[in-house]
């Protein structure tokens, strides 16, 4: 901010031309001086302007927070599928067999998003329902880890495609838990507005 202004100044509290810079432009204070100086009586309106302008930075930093936790997710997730689309079409491997590990990333969130809408007026630590969803999200797990051994083991793929399948599978439902716990908080910013 500029040094010294007109007679109307935030920091001296004058009457005379609120909130104007002196003659020669307005280029060093500006139109509106120290925090909404401009205002009747050239006292700074710490309260009003100065609040606001907190508010939306407040608001703009976490706003900031959501977008790189959601740029790091989606660079997590696009690694996790990486070692999945290597561990099926390297030379070496060439079986598409363990793409249907796509399936169990896509109903993993489900068992939550229902006990999370059944279960959304009480305010209960623990519910049947949300026990019976996590019962059901750590079978969906526990499936897509063993598919790819049991592929293995049958002969049907080999046993680095089934590691790098497994490194893919890590990834991947580790970045699903980060998602529920940086936008399933219920903030301001949250996965819902997606």
């Amino acid at each position: 901010m500029g040094g010294r202004q007109g007679r109307g100044s935030a920091w001296r509290g004058g009457t005379g031309r609120q909130g104007r810079a002196p003659r020669g432009g307005e280029g060093r204070g500006g139109r509106g001086g120290l925090c909404g100086a401009g205002a009747a009586g050239g006292a700074p309106n710490l309260g009003g302007a100065a609040g606001q302008e907190a508010g939306s930075a407040a608001a703009q930093l976490g706003d900031m927070a959501g977008v790189k936790a959601l740029v790091a997710l989606s660079f997590s997730g696009a690694i996790g599928l990486t070692f999945l689309m290597l561990g099926c079409a390297l030379e070496d491997y060439g079986v598409y067999w363990p793409l249907f590990v796509l399936i169990f990333y896509v109903i993993s969130p489900i068992p939550h998003f229902i006990a999370k809408r059944a279960t959304d007026d009480s305010d209960a630590a623990s519910s049947a329902c949300r026990e019976l969803a996590y019962f059901f999200t750590t079978g969906i797990v526990v499936s897509a880890f063993g598919l790819p051994i049991i592929l293995a083991r049958v002969a049907v793929i080999k046993w680095g495609a089934c590691g790098l399948v497994l490194a893919g599978n890590a990834v991947i439902f580790l970045t699903i838990l980060g998602f529920f716990l940086v936008f399933g908080r219920g903030d301001d910013f949250s996965w819902e507005q997606w």
